[in-house]
């Protein structure tokens, strides 16, 4: 087939195999989905080149470009490591699906694909030097200076989630302790909606009954409708997690000086409710307080598109 300025992004995860053909305005023009094999390796690479070549058959794709939840080679053909795939770590998948699908094919970190797409199509578009993060059960995000994605002499930098910023602190999955995903991710937010119960139970009805009562059947949806309505045990905490997340901000830019931070995730509903005590806390912590330009933070604006579109992109490049 000729070649064409239609790439295909393929996000692989613990429990599904999602491809999407974009074209260069960013839009997603179909998808298809499937679910990650148990046994990974091998069967994985099937799965993956299957999702590709059905799409290819439909949009004449010039090259391919897998996402995963791990570290990735700088020159982005091999999976260095990747939790909860089994064998498929140390591959060249690169030349893996390249030999199973006949098309060129890059690889990248899934935080790092979702970045460049928030960095290029979203709320960083324009601005050469930004920061993403992004907030879900952990916490990653990329780094784009100068226009250019900021992978590391490795391939693994902008593991913010692991960026240690309290002392001796909560035990990290990662093995340290005191580590931002500890404090500032969706998982650490019902810790702090636990704290904030215990400091006044009388406000936990309302927001428990949200879910099936209890604070595990809480969804992040819940805690910002209810902060949204005013109860002050949702707000706190979401005070609490963007005070964390302002803080690692501060220290974030005296290392980057980006001028945007843009933060997506599923918290990033909560709107100013979690960006305001962000900011405030990035600006009380700044180090040369008053000297130091601020970066903006922002909500991001690509949501749950922003992986496929970015990894479709980054085959481009």
């Amino acid at each position: 087939m000729p070649s064409s300025n239609l790439y295909i992004g393929v996000d692989v995860g613990g429990t599904k195999v999602l491809g999407g053909v974009v074209d260069e305005s960013g839009k997603i023009l179909k998808t298809l989905r499937e679910d990650t094999p148990k046994n990974g390796g091998a069967e994985l690479n099937k799965v993956v080149a299957d999702v590709v070549l059905e799409l290819h058959k439909e949009f004449a794709a010039s090259g391919v470009c897998i996402t995963a939840p791990g570290f990735i080679s700088s020159d982005r053909r091999t999976v260095l490591a990747v939790p909860n795939i089994p064998d498929w770590d140390q591959r060249d998948l690169a030349s893996e699906i390249k030999e199973l699908t006949g098309l060129s094919c890059v690889i990248e970190n899934d935080a790092n694909a979702a970045a460049w797409g928030e960095a290029i199509y979203g709320a960083g578009k324009g601005i050469s030097h930004s920061i993403i993060l992004t907030i879900g059960t952990g916490i990653g995000g990329g780094v784009v200076m100068n226009g250019q994605l900021y992978r590391g002499a490795n391939g693994c930098a902008a593991e913010f989630g692991h960026l240690r910023i309290v002392p001796n602190g909560e035990l990290c999955g990662c093995g340290a302790r005191g580590c931002f995903e500890q404090y500032a991710s969706g998982s650490a937010l019902m810790r702090h909606i636990r704290d904030e119960i215990a400091k006044d139970p009388s406000q936990s009805p309302n927001l428990l009954a949200l879910g099936d009562g209890s604070v595990e059947g809480l969804k992040g949806a819940h805690i910002t409708q209810a902060a949204k309505d005013g109860n002050t045990v949702a707000l706190a905490a979401l005070a609490t997690t963007g005070r964390y997340i302002g803080e690692a901000i501060s220290s974030l830019s005296v290392l980057f000086d980006p001028k945007i931070v843009v933060i997506g995730g599923g918290v990033v509903d909560a709107g100013d409710l979690l960006l305001e005590p962000a900011r405030k806390a990035m600006l009380a912590t700044m180090p040369f307080n008053g000297k130091h330009p601020l970066p903006q933070i922002v909500a991001a604006q690509m949501g749950n598109e922003a992986g496929l579109v970015g990894a479709a992109d980054l085959a481009r490049r």
